[in-house]
C-alpha cells in the first residue's frame, strides 16, 4: 500500500499543480521506474482532478442565479479551475501535436516542430475548438440536469486518463527520447499496471451507475473509445508511435467525446 501510495502521488506530482514538496516529496521519491509504475494511477489522478472540478461546477450551480447563462458561468470556470489544476498540461500536448502534424506530413519534420515551446496557428485552433466543445456540453449536459453534468465531469476526467495507458501499452515511444519527458513509459506498460489502472476506471463507472443508474454511461464511454482509436489511428500512421504531446492530446479527444457521447444519448435517458 505504502508503495502504491507514492506511486499515486507521484502521478499527482507529475501530473497535477498539487503541491507535492518537502518531506512529502522526500518520502515519495523519484526514478524513472517509479514514474513508469506511476502510469497504473493515471485514471487515479483523474479521480482527483476530476472531483474537485465536479465540484467547482456543483458549487457555481448552487451559488448562481437560476438561469440558462448560470450554465454557461459554472461550465466555463470550472474549466479554467481543471487547466489551473493540471497547469494546461494535456492542453499543453494537444496544441503541440496539433502544431507538428498540422505543420508537416513528414514524421521527423512533425516531431521537430512538436518540440518547439512556441505555438502555431494548429496548435491554438485545436486549442479553441477543444475548449469551446467542452464549455458548450457541459453546458448542454446540465440543461438536461445539473447532477448529470457533474458526475459526467469526474467520470470524464477518469475515462479520458484510462485511454492514454492502451496508446502506451500498443504503441512504442518515438522521438527525442533522451531528453523527452515521457521517456519513462517508452517501456511497455505491465499487467499488473494496466489492470490497476482499470480499476481506478471501474470504480469511477460504478460510482456513476450508482448516483445515477438511468444515465447512459454506456455513451460516454464509446465515445472516449472512438476518440481512442482516432488518435491511436493518428499517432500510428503519421509518427509510427506515442510522444508525451501524444497522450496528452488522447486524453483531451476521449474527454470531449465522452461528453459528445452522453449528450447524443440523453435522449434514451428514462
Amino acid at each position: 500500500m505504502a508503495t502504491s501510495l507514492r506511486h499515486f502521488l507521484l502521478a499527482v506530482q507529475f501530473f497535477t499543480r498539487i503541491p507535492v514538496t518537502g518531506r512529502l516529496a522526500d518520502w515519495v521519491g523519484f526514478s524513472p521506474a517509479m514514474l513508469r509504475a506511476s502510469a497504473a494511477h493515471f485514471p487515479g489522478v483523474g479521480w482527483l482532478v476530476g472531483g474537485l472540478t465536479a465540484g467547482v461546477f456543483w458549487v457555481l450551480l448552487a451559488l448562481l442565479p437560476a438561469g440558462p447563462a448560470a450554465l454557461w458561468v459554472a461550465a466555463v470556470l470550472s474549466t479554467v479551475f481543471s487547466v489551473m489544476l493540471t497547469g494546461a498540461f494535456h492542453e499543453d500536448g494537444l496544441a503541440d501535436l496539433a502544431d507538428g502534424l498540422g505543420g508537416s506530413a513528414q514524421r521527423e519534420r512533425a516531431l521537430e516542430i512538436m518540440k518547439d515551446s512556441r505555438i502555431g496557428s494548429f496548435g491554438a485552433i485545436a486549442l479553441v475548438l477543444v475548449l469551446l466543445a467542452k464549455v458548450s456540453l457541459l453546458a448542454l449536459l446540465a440543461q438536461g440536469s445539473g447532477w448529470l453534468a457533474v458526475v459526467a465531469l469526474l467520470v470524464a476526467h477518469v475515462t479520458s486518463r484510462t485511454v492514454p495507458l492502451v496508446v502506451i501499452r500498443t504503441l512504442p515511444h518515438v522521438g527525442d527520447t533522451p531528453q523527452s519527458k515521457s521517456k519513462p513509459l517508452a517501456e511497455s506498460l505491465s499487467n499488473a499496471a494496466l489492470l490497476a489502472g482499470f480499476v481506478w476506471w471501474a470504480l469511477a463507472m460504478a460510482l456513476a451507475w450508482w448516483l445515477l443508474p438511468g444515465a447512459p454511461w454506456w455513451a460516454g464511454v464509446l465515445g472516449a473509445l472512438v476518440g481512442l482509436a482516432w488518435m491511436w489511428r493518428l499517432l500510428h500512421r503519421r509518427l509510427q508511435g506515442f510522444t508525451g504531446d501524444g497522450l496528452g492530446a488522447t486524453q483531451q479527444v476521449s474527454e470531449v467525446l465522452f461528453y459528445l457521447g452522453l449528450a447524443l444519448a440523453l435522449p434514451t435517458m428514462s
